[in-house]
């Protein structure tokens, strides 16, 4: 992976904060995109650049409004000469999923359109754009973030879960027409994972106690988890894996 370039939404904390430093540790330039905190950012960079001696670069993306991921590519343009791989892994939380985070009997139409603006959309959008820049540089891979939701009843979840499925399924659609442009398509599906994410969630003690006890590992999923399934699908020793999805969750969704 050396002097090659990862382009990863949502990578100040959690999944996505792994993900850059994973791909730094391989010599891999990497830009990401923050919501807001740009002094996180800033420190990430600072950190990524002085201890790994590649380029690292962060820009604001409002992931409900994800045509602006246009204008993101242009400042990553100036910044990178090439791209390889594109993670989308960018979440919403809070107000924004209100009516889509809870019951069946609760949900509304706002809550769940945000939901798959932020899923599906913005993955649709990112990966359009990053493809355009693979082809140049003669392919690449994409991958997805997903989550078990979508396979295994988590309470509140119906409205994460059935994105999570759109997601994965849009996917397998990518990789049967970017295949040809030498860019293979993936998704990676977690288990339930530690981050501040899971813990905003109000059962949070309650969901990391039943993956406790589900996981035949007898722990709860860490970011770093998930990262090796990600450096993989970008080798090489995956030039012939497209349109899948691949799991992990510690052995939970056979529980």
């Amino acid at each position: 992976m050396k002097d090659k370039t990862l382009f990863v939404s949502g990578g100040t904390r959690g999944i996505g904060k792994a993900i850059v430093y994973a791909f730094a540790k391989e010599g891999c330039n990497v830009a990401f995109t923050y919501a807001s905190s740009v002094d996180t950012a800033n420190e990430i960079i600072a950190d990524i650049e002085a201890n790994y001696g590649v380029k690292c670069r962060a820009y604001k993306l409002d992931i409900l409004e994800p045509n602006t991921y246009k204008d993101v590519y242009k400042e990553f343009d100036e910044d990178f000469d090439r791209l390889d791989y594109f993670i989308s892994n960018a979440i919403i939380s809070g107000r924004a999923v209100v009516g889509g985070f809870g019951p069946f009997m609760r949900l509304k139409p706002r809550g769940l359109n945000n939901i798959y603006t932020a899923t599906v959309d913005a993955f649709v959008v990112g990966a359009q754009e990053a493809a355009k820049r693979m082809e140049k540089v003669g392919g690449g891979s994409i991958i997805s973030m997903s989550s078990t939701g979508n396979l295994v009843y988590t309470p509140n979840y119906a409205g994460h879960g059935t994105n999570k499925a759109a997601v994965e399924a849009m996917v397998r659609y990518a990789a049967a027409e970017l295949g040809e442009k030498g860019i293979r398509v993936n998704a990676v599906s977690g288990g339930p994972i530690d981050t501040d994410a899971l813990k905003a969630f109000p059962n949070y003690e309650e969901v990391k106690a039943e993956v406790v006890r589900r996981s035949p590992l007898s722990r709860m999923g860490v970011p770093e988890d998930l990262t090796g399934a990600c450096k993989f699908l970008c080798s090489h020793e995956a030039s012939w894996l497209t349109g899948q999805t691949i799991v992990i969750d510690g052995g939970t969704t056979f529980q």
